[in-house]
Formats: C-alpha cells, sequence, structure tokens
C-alpha cells in the first residue's frame, strides 16, 4: 500500500536516531571522512554496492568494518590477489571419502557485507565469479544455486594509482556497483587527531541497528516519493552521457560511451537514500545532484580527444549537471 510522504517522514523519525549511533559509533575509530561514511549509508539504505577508491592509508578498510560493526552484521573481507581462485570466493564441493558424498563449502561470500579488499587485485575470472552474487545474491556451486543472506552488499576497494599486478574490473563489473566514492586525504587537523589516536588501543564498537531494522530501513527508503517531474530529471541527465550533442556540441566529442538505464534506476534509488538521511519522505533535485557524481563517475567513458585535453570522468558528469534543465 502507498504511504503517505508525512507516513513514511513520521517512520523515519523512529530509525533516524540509530542511524546517528551509528555515525557516533564508527568515528570512534574513523577521523573525519564524513563524505565516506554518508556515501556507505546510502549504499546501505538503497540496497547498492559501493567501490572505494583512494590511495593505501586513507581508513577505507577501517570504515566498511566500522560499517559492519556498527550495523551490527554479519562481515567477511577477502584479500583479494593474483593467485585467487572463484572457489575462495563462492565456495566449493568437499567429497567426504567416509560418507561416500559431496559436502558445500560456503565462501566468505555467505555474509552481510563482504569487504573486498583491492578488487583489482584478483584475475577476471575471480571478478566474474562476484558478478552472480552482485546481480543475484545467489550463487551457484556445482548444481546448487543458494541465496545469500539478506541484506547482502558488496563494498569494495582498489588502488588508483598502482597500475603493476592488477586487473582492471570489467565494464560489466563495475556498472553492478551503485556509487563509486573518491576518498581523499584528511585535512591538516584531522591528520593530527589519527597521530594522536594512532597510540591508543581501537575500541570496541557497539551494534546499533541490526539486519532487521536495516531490512525495515531499506523497505521504508522505496517508498520515498519521487514525482514524475524529478523522474524525468533523472533520467534526462543519464541520457545526456549517451547523446551528449544534444545538450552541447562541445560535450559530444568527449563522451565515448555513455550510462545504461542501470544509471537511472541507481540514480532515483541514491536519491531517495540522501533525502532518507535528510529527514525527508520525497526526493528533490537536490538529492539527485549531490549523489549524481557517485552514481555517474564509473559509468562515463572519456573518449581519446577528452583524455588528452585533461578531462575526466568527474568533470564531464559536473558539465552534464550544469546543462541539463531541471524541468
Amino acid at each position: 500500500m502507498e504511504q503517505t510522504v508525512g507516513q513514511v517522514e513520521d517512520q523515519i523519525k523512529g530509525i533516524a536516531p540509530a542511524l546517528e549511533q551509528a555515525r557516533e559509533e564508527m568515528a570512534r575509530v574513523l577521523v573525519g571522512q564524513r563524505y565516506m561514511v554518508d556515501r556507505l549509508l546510502i549504499g546501505l539504505l538503497a540496497n547498492g554496492h559501493v567501490l572505494l577508491e583512494g590511495v593505501p592509508g586513507l581508513a577505507k578498510t577501517t570504515a566498511v568494518k566500522a560499517l559492519a560493526d556498527a550495523m551490527q552484521l554479519r562481515f567477511s573481507r577477502i584479500q583479494f590477489t593474483p593467485d585467487l581462485l572463484p572457489a575462495d570466493v563462492v565456495g566449493t564441493q568437499i567429497y567426504e571419502p567416509k560418507r561416500g558424498e559431496f559436502r558445500t563449502h560456503l565462501g566468505p561470500v555467505f555474509a552481510n557485507i563482504l569487504l573486498a579488499d583491492e578488487i583489482n587485485r584478483a584475475p577476471p575470472k575471480v571478478q566474474s565469479a562476484l558478478l552472480e552474487s552482485m546481480q543475484e545474491r545467489q550463487v551457484t556451486i556445482g548444481d546448487e544455486t543458494m541465496s545469500l543472506p539478506s541484506p547482502f552488499l558488496v563494498l569494495a576497494t582498489q588502488n588508483p594509482i598502482e597500475q603493476e599486478g592488477t586487473y582492471p574490473l570489467p565494464e560489466a563489473q563495475v556498472d553492478r556497483f551503485m556509487l563509486k566514492l573518491k576518498v581523499t586525504y584528511p585535512s591538516l587537523e584531522e591528520e593530527l587527531e589519527i597521530i594522536a589516536r594512532s597510540s591508543q588501543p581501537i575500541p570496541g564498537l557497539s551494534g546499533v541497528m541490526g539486519s532487521e531494522k536495516l531490512l525495515q530501513a531499506q523497505a521504508l527508503t522505496r517508498h520515498i516519493k519521487v514525482t514524475d517531474v524529478l523522474m524525468r530529471y533523472i533520467v534526462d541527465l543519464v541520457r545526456a552521457t549517451r547523446e551528449p550533442g544534444s545538450i552541447d556540441a562541445e560535450l559530444a566529442r568527449t563522451i565515448e560511451f555513455g550510462a545504461s538505464p542501470r544509471a537511472s534506476i541507481a540514480l532515483a534509488a541514491a536519491a531517495r537514500a540522501h533525502a532518507f538521511l535528510d529527514g525527508r519522505g520525497f526526493a528533490l533535485p537536490e538529492d539527485v545532484k549531490a549523489i549524481a557524481p557517485e552514481v555517474l563517475r564509473h559509468r562515463i567513458l572519456p573518449t581519446y580527444e577528452a583524455e588528452a585535453d585533461g578531462i575526466d570522468a568527474e568533470q564531464l558528469v559536473q558539465r552534464i549537471l550544469e546543462k541539463v534543465d531541471q524541468h
């Protein structure tokens, strides 16, 4: 049954304190990084996988582990390496001679939050093993198909600089990530605080939500209103990445490939989650603009000419946001 905006906002008020408490718990082990924390929460509320990109040492792994602890979710971590096998991720069947039958051994993918650390270090076969899990939220081992726990989210990290021993993620897999976050260096004050905390023991975090309450929050997020006008604005933004010449002749030479309709779905879902964090039962164009870079930056391929001019996907998204009119 369709809920009114007022009903949705009343329910948001009941859940918001737990989310704020989760933020506070994460702040016990993280310094700053409010942007990353909020985007991770948006991924959780929108039930979308998140790719975190940043140089080593920016607390990406720490943030994901803290998120799982604060939300009281089952957590698994896989350190991706060139010798990793698909069975190391999803599991395998082991033959037991005494019983004369195979036993299914479940891999670390069977968790609520799977941290795929340095995902671009694993070979394509292993990366492909995650595709079924990410899209269908199930895995097939032998002739047996098993559903993954609910909720299930892949939070992956990758290093943007080091190319030695890495395998670029295939486009099909990159597109399965709802958001791609760019994690940046801390400020001077934050780095001083990081050093001060480094000599202290790492505190244990209290779980404040749990999977059942998170599933309720995800269901509530889907009830946040997106008007037809706002839906048209979302579609216009995504279509502009495919037909850049329709909004600006200069953009036509800068985008090789644009975003698919999956990006439109992701942008609407992420805008709803952004509104949820703001306590509203309806999404605004400001929600769409705030989250559009994270939804679109990994779904746009600049042309060789654009790259030669020093124009990256980030700048292209900003130009599209400037050029596409709100209805």
